[in-house]
C-alpha cells in the first residue's frame, strides 16, 4: 500500500506534505527540476513506507491511503504511479 495524492492538490502543491515524509518520497520539492511545471504532487509508491505523516499534513485534504482514495479520484492512483514510471 502507498499514499496517493488526489486533485485537491492540483494547482496548489503546498509542500508541507514534503516536510514531513521521513523517507523523502515526495515529489517533485520546490528545490528539483520540474517543481514549476508539475500541476501536483506526487508520492513514491516504492519508496512510501505507509507511515501516514504527509496525510495529517496536507492543509487541502488531498492525500489518502490508496485503498480509501475516494471513488471520485480514484483515477489519481493510476496517475501516482505513472509518475515514477517516466
Amino acid at each position: 500500500m502507498t499514499y496517493i495524492i488526489t486533485e485537491p492538490c492540483i494547482n496548489v502543491k503546498d509542500t508541507a506534505c514534503v516536510d514531513v515524509c521521513p523517507v523523502d518520497c515526495i515529489h517533485p520539492r520546490k528545490d528539483e527540476e520540474g517543481f514549476a511545471e508539475a500541476v501536483q504532487l506526487y508520492i513514491n509508491p516504492d519508496e512510501c513506507i505507509d507511515c501516514g505523516a504527509c496525510e495529517p499534513a496536507c492543509p487541502v485534504a488531498a492525500i489518502f491511503p490508496e485503498e480509501e482514495v475516494p471513488e471520485k479520484w480514484k483515477s489519481f492512483i493510476p496517475v501516482n504511479y505513472d509518475y515514477y514510471k517516466k
